[in-house]
């Protein structure tokens, strides 16, 4: 049978023939050279389909094709390409919104509309703007991969221009371009290596996906607190910058609203969003919401500053794997830049889903649930992208990772929770008990965990967390022998435990002030609960202690509401210590 390209069965030949169709699964037939995770086209009259080698036996290659895979056939010519599936890294990746290909979402509406074209792809950078490029190096200069040629502004950050990331060994800088203004496709630097092979350098680049940059000196561990604003991510289940995190929970317990407030608060540089086959309507909130959201940094939208992957569970089950490991590889870019970056995944369930759909086409032994039986390893490999590194120029850099997950009914025991659990630092499971109680964040504080270091003093979380689930077992035991069968102390103990969570781990995200809370003003509010929860107290009857605790959590929710340091904060303030010495001197006379 003859190819399009003449040479069949010869090694020369980069073409193939599809030989079986199994849903978004093609075998292909081929003669050249093929390898893994290799990007290929399939032909479809004069559309050209992308498609990415899952698998590879013998003479048959096994693809996966990122679009819909209507009207194709067996015999249908495929076109290899020899390069895996990667992202264009350059500047003006900021404000941009991708699909999980990398395609500019409004560009492609321009170009074809509300229902969007098979086989179309455009320039994930566009060629047409010059950015004003400033010399860092010099003629003669020894560089690396990785290493500063020069920057350009973008935005608020300075974006370096880099030495492309697969060159390997040292190069000295033979030319390089005068300060202007240059399109990031032009040539801004000659490079030459030690055989004298000359290597041009432009302001972009590409790099493959599922390969991790790793152009640092050294890879840290995990330290310094990640200040998010919120109380009980920060008090009790803290994030540190290059660490991991998941937000695991059933609908409507509040994802979507918290993935906000971390990526709006979060003491980071860049935000990288995921939307990893999503409802659409989820999706299009976010889009919505973004641009509008106030960067409390700038005082101007958050989206500046800000890349959003948009994948949703209508667009094709394979690209949202695409998704996930082009946000990373972005985010991981910009590492490379001395900025710290925070990745949201949302969510990776949808991921998962899309890899069991493909290893079932695959006909792989399934794991538990029908996954595949390497889900784990998959899911670790993702993370474990997440870093904090110091830099050759001595700079340091990181990447935190946080992925939302959505099981089915909120079951934390299925397999995707579970492999995530075992490879993340921190556990924030979001509870339909709470949710529904409307306490916000609805993070459930007894099944939630963090291996990070709090900004509080060890020895006063751990006298929050016994009151925590001492209040609890006691709120427990009631529901079996009442109010009445309760002692007097017993009851006490719940009430603490119920003003802990109301006042401090309870949040107002609509609420100018209370949405966000700084390190200063949580360790502040903090040792001001802790006392009040280390006083003695005895009251003549559970009425008395009820209403004393009511009146103390109003009191202290407004002194969460106004800003420290204003008179109104020392005033309620000076309330709050009155009532608690009054409760105290009682308890003294008493004894």
């Amino acid at each position: 049978m003859g190819c399009k390209c003449g040479s069949i069965e010869s090694v020369n030949c980069h073409c193939g023939r599809i030989v079986g169709i199994n849903g978004n699964m093609l075998t292909v037939e081929f003669y050249g050279t093929v390898r893994q995770n290799e990007v290929a086209y399939v032909v479809l009259g004069d559309a050209r389909l992308k498609a990415e080698v899952i698998r590879i036996r013998g003479r048959y290659a096994d693809l996966q094709i990122l679009e819909e895979p209507r009207w194709l056939k067996v015999r249908g010519h495929v076109d290899f390409t020899g390069e895996l599936l990667a992202v264009e890294l350059g500047p003006g990746l900021l404000t941009q919104i991708f699909d999980g290909l990398q395609n500019p979402l409004p560009e492609l509406a321009k170009q074809c509309g509300f229902f969007l074209k098979r086989g179309v792809y455009l320039d994930a950078l566009p060629r047409d703007k010059k950015w004003e490029f400033t010399p860092v190096a010099k003629k003669d200069d020894t560089l690396r991969s990785g290493d500063t040629i020069g920057t350009v502004p973008e935005g608020i950050f300075t974006h370096r221009i880099m030495v492309p990331f697969s060159l390997k060994g040292r190069y000295s800088v033979e030319r390089i371009a005068k300060p202007g203004s240059y399109r990031v496709d032009e040539v801004i630097a000659e490079l030459k290596d030690k055989k004298g092979s000359i290597v041009k350098v432009s302001m972009i680049q590409k790099w493959p996906v599922k390969i991790p940059l790793k152009c640092y000196s050294e890879r840290l561990m995990p330290s310094e607190t990640l200040m998010t604003k919120i109380r009980i991510f920060d008090t009790f289940f803290p994030v540190a910058k290059g660490g991991t995190f998941c937000v695991p929970g059933p609908f409507g317990a509040g994802k979507t609203v918290l993935q906000q407030l971390i990526s709006r608060n979060a003491d980071v540089d860049i935000v990288v969003v995921a939307a990893c086959g999503e409802r659409a309507g989820e999706v299009v909130e976010t889009l919505r919401e973004f641009p509008e959201l106030t960067d409390p940094r700038t005082g101007k939208s958050l989206m500046e500053r800000t890349v959003i992957i948009c994948n949703t569970s209508s667009m094709p089950v394979a690209a949202r794997e695409a998704s996930v490991y082009t946000a990373v590889t972005i985010a991981e870019y910009y590492r490379q830049m001395g900025l710290h970056v925070l990745l949201l995944a949302d969510s990776t369930s949808r991921w998962a889903q899309a890899l069991r759909e493909v290893s079932g086409r695959l006909e792989e032994i399934p794991g538990d649930e029908a996954y595949p039986a390497y889900l784990e390893s998959v899911i670790a490999a993702f993370y474990e992208r997440a870093a904090i590194v110091k830099l050759y120029d001595g700079s340091m850099g990181s990447v935190t990772i946080g992925g939302t997950v959505s099981p089915a009914g909120g079951n934390f025991d299925e397999p995707v929770t579970q492999a995530t659990l075992k490879v993340v630092g921190a556990f924030h499971g979001l509870s339909r008990e709470r949710s529904d109680a409307r306490r916000y964040p609805a993070i459930h504080p007894l099944d939630s965990w963090s291996k990070y270091c709090s900004i509080v003093k060890p020895e006063d979380l751990q006298l929050a967390q016994k009151t925590l689930r001492d209040g609890n077992d006691v709120a427990q035991m009631m529901k079996v022998v009442g109010e009445e069968g309760t002692s007097i102390d017993d009851f006490i103990t719940y009430l603490k435990g119920e003003y802990l969570d109301s006042t401090y781990m309870q949040q107002n995200a609509f609420h100018s002030v209370d949405s966000s809370v700084s390190a200063e003003r949580q360790r502040y509010t903090f040792d001001k609960i802790i006392k009040i929860l280390e006083t003695k107290m005895t009251f003549d009857s559970k009425d008395k202690a009820r209403a004393f605790f009511q009146t103390l959590t109003q009191r202290t929710k407004d002194w969460n509401y106004v800003d420290m340091g204003s008179f109104e904060f020392k005033g309620i303030e000076a309330q709050l210590d009155k009532m608690i010495g009054e409760v105290a001197e009682s308890a003294q006379n008493i004894q």
